[in-house]
């Protein structure tokens, strides 16, 4: 279940992030929840063979390489999903990685429990006792 809904999250970022970007075309909503599925196995399956083989300019750049690689992902699902999904250019590509990352991190934040999230001040006493 929190697989669905997780998928679902993502596919709204898709959206908004399709809407967004200038050079991104997302015909429909099925669309977008397709090309998150499809993203959710290539990150599994693609990407870290691309992370290993990558790792002399990844260290390199000091990690901005990844960023060519998420760049690239999107540039394989466009391919694939080629009447439904497009992205004009590498550097749109490149933005809507960044951006669908961003909104992606937004509603992560959103969706988690209140109770299970770790943002509040903890104040201890001098024995280690927790005041707040």
């Amino acid at each position: 279940m929190n697989f669905i809904i997780k998928l679902f999250l993502n596919a709204i970022a898709v959206v908004i992030t399709a809407y967004i970007l200038p050079g991104v075309y997302l015909e429909s909503f099925w669309y977008a929840i397709v090309l998150a599925a499809l993203l959710s196995v290539l990150n599994v399956s693609i990407k870290p063979i691309l992370i290993f083989l990558t790792i002399p300019a990844t260290i390199f750049s000091l990690g901005l390489f990844l960023l060519v690689i998420n760049a690239f992902i999107i540039e394989i699902a466009a391919w694939i999903l080629k009447p439904g999904f497009s992205v004009a250019t590498f550097w749109q590509a490149l933005f809507f990685s960044i951006l669908l990352s961003i909104i992606n991190s937004v509603f992560e934040r959103l969706a988690v429990k209140a109770e299970t999230r770790d943002d509040s001040m903890k104040v201890f006493d001098k024995d280690g006792n927790r005041i707040v």
